[in-house]
C-alpha cells in the first residue's frame, strides 16, 4: 500500500477502538459524557497512537497488545487540547474546524471533560495491568508497566510546557526557552508514544535509544510545523483561527527566526530525523514518510 493508505487504514484502527471506549448509557452526567466524546471524536490526524503502532510493528505484527494505550494516549491528547483551548489559557474558538468543547458545551463541562478524559486514560491502563497479571508472562508485564511509566513521565512534562508557555506569553525569550517550552509541549509526547511502541515490542535498548533520536527530531518539526501554519496556514484546513499566536504574543520559531528561517530549521530536522533510521532498512520506510508527512502537512 501507499503511504497515505497505511496513514488512513491506522487512522481507522484507531477510531474504532476509540468507539468502543465512549460511554453511551442515560445517566445524570450523560452531557459530560457527550462532552468527552465530541473532542476525542472530533477528528484529528490520530498521530500519536500511529507512531505506537507503527513503531509496534518494526519489531512484530501482533499490534492488538497497543490497542489500550492507543486508546489512553489519544484520551490524554485530547484532555490536553480542551484545556488548551480555555479561556485562561489560548482561548481558541475552533479546533478541527468545529467550535471548541467550551464553545459547544460550556466552561465547566469542557473543564470536567478534560478531567474525565484525564481519568478514563489511566483507568483504562490499570483494567490492563489488572488483566495482564492473570495471563502474560512477567516480561510482557513489565514491558506494560514500563510503557505506563513513560506516558505518565510524558504527560507531566506536558503539562509544564503549556505552562511555561503562558508565563511567557507577550514576552522575548532565549533560545534556551522556546526549545524547552517544545520538546515538553510537544516533543516530549511523540516521543513516549515512539518508546511506547518499540518497549511493547520487547526492542532491545539500543533499538529504544535510536527510535528516541528520531521522535526528538519529529517532535520538534511538528512544532516549527505548527508555528508555520499558524503563521500563514488556510484556517479552513487547518480548522483553527490563523494569526492566533502572534496575537497572544506567544514566543514561536516564527516569531523568534522569521517564517523562512523556521522553514529552513523544519527542512534540516526532517532530513536528520529521516537519516537517524537508515539502518532499518524497508521496514522502517512508513516512519521516514511520516516525517515527510508532518513536514509538508497543511494542518
Amino acid at each position: 500500500m501507499e503511504f497515505k493508505e497505511y496513514l488512513k487504514e491506522y487512522q481507522n484502527i484507531v477510531n474504532s477502538q476509540l468507539e468502543k471506549c465512549i460511554k453511551k448509557e442515560e445517566c445524570p452526567e450523560k452531557i459530560l459524557n457527550e462532552s468527552m466524546e465530541y473532542s476525542l471524536m472530533a477528528g484529528g490526524k490520530r498521530l500519536r497512537p500511529i507512531l505506537v503502532i507503527a513503531t509496534y510493528k518494526v519489531f512484530k505484527k501482533d499490534y492488538e497488545i497497543c490497542f489500550p494505550y492507543i486508546c489512553a494516549i489519544e484520551m490524554l491528547h485530547n484532555f490536553s487540547l480542551i484545556h488548551d483551548d480555555l479561556p485562561e489559557v489560548d482561548n481558541d474558538d475552533f479546533r478541527h474546524g468545529k467550535p471548541t468543547n467550551h464553545k459547544k458545551f460550556n466552561h465547566p463541562t469542557a473543564l470536567l471533560a478534560g478531567d474525565g478524559l484525564l481519568n478514563s486514560a489511566y483507568s483504562i491502563l490499570a483494567d490492563e495491568l489488572e488483566n495482564s497479571i492473570q495471563k502474560d508472562s512477567k516480561e510482557v508485564l513489565r514491558n506494560k508497566i514500563k510503557a505506563l511509566n513513560e506516558l505518565s513521565k510524558a504527560i507531566d512534562r506536558v503539562i509544564a510546557g503549556e505552562y511555561v508557555d503562558v508565563l511567557y506569553e507577550g514576552k522575548q525569550v532565549t533560545d534556551d526557552i522556546l526549545d524547552y517550552i517544545h520538546i515538553n509541549k510537544t516533543g516530549v509526547f511523540l516521543k513516549a508514544c515512539v518508546r511506547i511502541g518499540a518497549i511493547l515490542a520487547n526492542a532491545s535498548e539500543e533499538d529504544i535509544e535510536k527510535l528516541s533520536k528520531y521522535a526528538d527530531k519529529i517532535g520538534l518539526a511538528f512544532q516549527i510545523k505548527d508555528d508555520i501554519l499558524s503563521e500563514e496556514g488556510d484556517s479552513k484546513i487547518t480548522g483553527k483561527p490563523v494569526g492566533n499566536d502572534k496575537e497572544l504574543g506567544k514566543c514561536t520559531y516564527v516569531s523568534k527566526y522569521g517564517l523562512e528561517g523556521a522553514k529552513e530549521k523544519l527542512n534540516q530536522i526532517t532530513k536528520e530525523a529521516i537519516e537517524e533510521l537508515e539502518s532499518y532498512g524497508e521496514k522502517i520506510e512508513f516512519l521516514k514518510q511520516l516525517a515527510n508527512y508532518i513536514k509538508d502537512r497543511n494542518k
